[in-house]
């Protein structure tokens, strides 16, 4: 890892964000106010303190989050909410092909409500690559007081957000790869911005505490231990799943876990460690869990990192199961969804692939790299402005020949229950997202995928998730030469992006969107236009609806 002394001078979106928090006591669901100033900032993040992530948002199931977005940066910018399912409003969603971004000295009003949701999530910038540069924070939302959690109330909460970073800042990034080439290895990784030593949780001995440990990085997987203690895994991206005890977790881009950890050692300094998985260097990093009554270091040695074979992943991936004894967001328990017990009524085969086209690298599904459209996809639909995309340009099964470029569009029509294979045959770990959503993850295996495969599926407690291995706002973690299979109920109208978590092949392509349609044109099935929605390209000089 690099050291202070060497570390390039980087750019950081959220190195001046400023919060305000409010509550607004009402008779409904309460309202949290925060406004956020978006600025670049001068960090130097391997080893020197700098002033991201940006605040956290702290929310109760059903809380309404207006965020005031102002960008005082010279170039359009935009927020999305990693596993918030924005419910009957994809407006909120925050990336380009629902969204206009937000203009050099503008401002944009987020107006969310975490609508049946309870667990851990963050939020990101989705647009030019800004991800590459901070501007991310953690979200944590709690179950109201009346709904019984399956463990007693914690001693503390933390957050801890994980993931690789660059010495070249998020432009220098991106021109890489618009001239047709791949990313560089990372120089280091950061746990919450700092790099070695940067964070120290500090726990009472003999009480448990719960850490968010989510992987906001943009090309590695990672592995997290603490010296000495064993990880007690409570939730997986907003699921009670079954508690089991892991001495490490692997974390997969874009993922999130929530694991207690018991202050039941003598009283020391102890490593919490992070590491790169599936790369050659290793990059580690950690962080301190200082006991309040310590004397010096841990003295025992640090816990070893796990093997680079696949399958200590896939088996850790695979025991992962759902409490089905516990309730969710709402008091009815989460097992008696059945999701099983429901006939899918379509099977879409999703392929990635590397390919070259014009002399330079993208990435494919289905043979179709994405290009994105003169304007957002969610906006052209809404005013019917032909010839910004083709519904049914993304096929539902993988096409032979070479890839091509295409703005491609899923058509899926609300009430669907489908079954989604994700089939990698490249030797490169997939993790994959999609927005608005939260879906089971029945099967994983190496191979190729078979209709037989289906009698392998677990039909009773996998767990939901929103991205994949992969949980979800909604995310899919595939391994090597193998594939995922999920089971997912369109219940949420929308044009909702399908990305992969690796911000080099969503930005060369690796992505499309899936438009989710009700003939019915309800508000009982999708909120209307924003007033204040923000209208671009081929909308531009439009009228969202009448003051």
């Amino acid at each position: 890892m690099a050291s202070s002394s060497s570390s390039a001078l980087l750019l950081a979106a959220a190195a001046a964000l400023l919060a305000s928090l409010f509550l607004l006591a009402r008779a409904d669901d309460p309202y949290r106010f925060y406004t956020w100033n978006i600025t670049f900032g001068d960090i130097y993040p391997l080893g020197v303190k700098q002033e991201f992530p940006g605040p956290q948002i702290d929310a109760v199931t059903n809380d309404n989050i207006i965020v005031n977005v102002f960008n005082n940066l010279p170039v359009p910018f935009l927020l999305s909410w990693q596993g918030i399912q924005q419910r009957r409003s994809s407006w909120q969603d925050g990336v380009y092909g629902t969204n206009c971004p937000i203009p050099p000295g503008g401002n944009f009003t987020y107006n969310m409500q975490f609508k049946d949701q309870i667990g851990s999530y963050y939020y990101f910038p989705s647009l030019l690559f800004h991800k590459a540069a901070g501007g991310y924070g953690g979200i944590r939302v709690l179950s109201r007081p009346r709904i019984p959690v399956p463990f007693d109330p914690p001693a503390g909460d933390f957050t801890i957000l994980a993931g690789d970073w660059f010495k070249l800042n998020h432009t220098d990034l991106k021109g890489i790869l618009d001239s047709g080439n791949d990313l560089p290895f990372p120089d280091g990784l950061l746990i919450n911005g700092q790099g070695w030593n940067g964070n120290r949780f500090t726990v009472d001995q003999g009480k448990t505490y719960r850490f968010r440990v989510s992987n906001v990085g943009i090309a590695t997987s990672v592995n997290i231990r603490i010296q000495g203690h064993s990880l007690l895994l409570v939730e997986v991206e907003g699921s009670h799943s079954m508690q089991s005890t892991f001495t490490s977790i692997d974390i997969h881009l874009g993922q999130s876990y929530s694991f207690l950890v018991t202050a039941d050692q003598p009283p020391a300094d102890y490593s919490i460690i992070v590491s790169t998985r599936f790369t050659t260097p290793v990059l580690t990093t950690n962080a301190i869990l200082h006991y309040s009554n310590a004397n010096g270091a841990a003295t025992i040695p640090p816990p070893p990192a796990p093997t680079v074979e696949i399958d200590f992943s896939l088996n850790q991936a695979r025991s992962i199961r759902w409490n089905l004894t516990a309730s969710g967001p709402r008091p009815n328990p989460q097992g008696s969804y059945h999701y099983g017990l429901v006939n899918t009524t379509r099977t879409i085969r999703l392929a990635n692939s590397r390919a070259t086209i014009n002399g330079k690298l993208r990435y494919a599904v289905n043979s179709i790299s994405f290009i994105p459209a003169d304007t957002p996809l969610k906006v052209a639909d809404f005013y019917n402005i032909p010839g910004v995309f083709t519904l049914g340009s993304m096929p539902d099964n993988p096409t032979s020949g070479g890839a091509y470029l295409q703005t491609s569009v899923m058509a899926a029509n609300m009430r669907e229950y489908v079954e989604v294979i994700f089939e990698n045959a490249e030797n490169f770990v997939q993790s994959w997202h999609i927005d608005g959503y939260a879906f089971w993850v029945v099967g994983m295996d190496g191979g190729q995928w078979t209709p037989a495969s289906r009698q392998g599926y677990n039909l009773r407690d996998a767990i939901a998730r929103y991205t994949l291995q992969c949980k979800l706002l909604a995310a899919v973690h595939v391994y090597p030469q193998s594939w995922t299979a999920i089971y997912m109920p369109l219940d949420n109208v929308g044009m909702w992006n399908v990305r992969s978590e690796s911000w080099a092949r969503q930005y060369l392509g690796q992505q499309f969107y899936l438009r989710v349609y009700s003939p019915a044109n309800s508000w009982r099935d999708e909120n209307p236009i924003p007033k204040n929605a923000l209208l671009c390209g081929r909308a531009s000089g439009r009228r969202t609806r009448p003051l």
